[in-house]
C-alpha cells in the first residue's frame, strides 16, 4: 500500500504527523511563529489538513506541547533507570547534565517550553514536570531544600546554554552539584543513596 494511501486511511496517524511536525517547529521557530501553513509544509500535507484535524492555532500548540510532554517523560524515563542504577551521586548527575548539554535539540526543547509558560499558564504545568520529577528522584536522598536547590541549579545550567556561546563543563557542574548537595554515601541497603551529614 502507497505511503500517501495509508495516511489518508489512518486519520489518527495524520493527527499525529501533524503534531509532531508543529512539536518540531516550536522547538526551532517558538510557539508564536508557528501557522498552519508551516506546520502544514513541514508534515508534508495540505494546509486543509492541519485545520481539520486542529480548528485553531491553540489547538495545534497545546496537541504539538503534548508531544514535547511525552518527550520530556521518555527522558525522564531514561534518567530514572540510571539513577536507580548508579545512584544520585553529583558525578552521576553531572554527567546526565552534560549528556542533556551536548543534545541540541534537548536544550531548546526546554527553552521552547519554558519560554511559552512564562506567557501561557496553561504551559507552566509541563514547563514544571521535568524540574519537579527530579526533585522527586533527589528528595529520598538529600531532602527537599537540597533537591531543590539542585534543581534550581539545574534550570540554570541549562538556561546559561542558551544565551552562551560555549556551556559550563562537567568538573564545574559536578563541584557545584557537590558543594549543594553534599557527597552521598551508599547505606546498608545495597544501591540505595542516601545524603551525607555533611552541610
Amino acid at each position: 500500500m502507497a505511503e500517501a494511501t495509508r495516511r489518508r486511511r489512518d486519520p489518527e496517524a495524520r493527527r499525529r504527523e501533524i503534531a509532531a511536525a508543529a512539536a518540531e517547529l516550536i522547538v526551532e521557530v517558538g510557539a508564536d511563529a508557528i501557522t498552519h501553513r508551516l506546520v502544514a509544509a513541514r508534515a508534508g500535507v495540505p494546509l486543509g489538513s492541519t485545520t481539520r484535524y486542529y480548528d485553531t492555532l491553540d489547538d495545534l500548540r497545546t496537541a504539538a506541547f503534548g508531544v514535547l510532554a511525552d518527550e520530556v517523560d521518555a527522558r525522564l524515563e531514561g534518567i530514572r533507570r540510571i539513577v536507580e542504577e548508579r545512584g544520585a551521586s553529583p558525578a552521576v548527575l553531572a554527567g546526565l547534565i552534560a549528556d542533556s548539554l551536548d543534545d541540541a535539540r534537548t536544550v531548546q526543547a526546554d527553552r521552547a517550553v519554558v519560554t511559552a509558560a512564562v506567557h501561557d499558564p496553561r504551559l507552566r504545568e509541563l514547563a514544571r514536570h521535568l524540574s519537579e520529577q527530579l526533585v522527586a528522584m533527589l528528595e529520598p536522598s538529600y531532602g527537599a531544600d537540597r533537591a531543590t536547590a539542585a534543581m534550581i541549579f539545574i534550570d540554570g545550567v541549562m538556561w546559561n546554554a542558551q544565551i552562551r556561546d560555549a556551556t559550563l563543563d562537567r568538573p564545574f557542574i559536578e563541584t557545584v552539584l557537590t558543594r549543594i548537595l553534599g557527597m552521598p554515601e551508599t547505606d546498608t541497603n545495597p544501591g540505595r543513596i542516601v545524603a551525607s551529614s555533611a552541610p
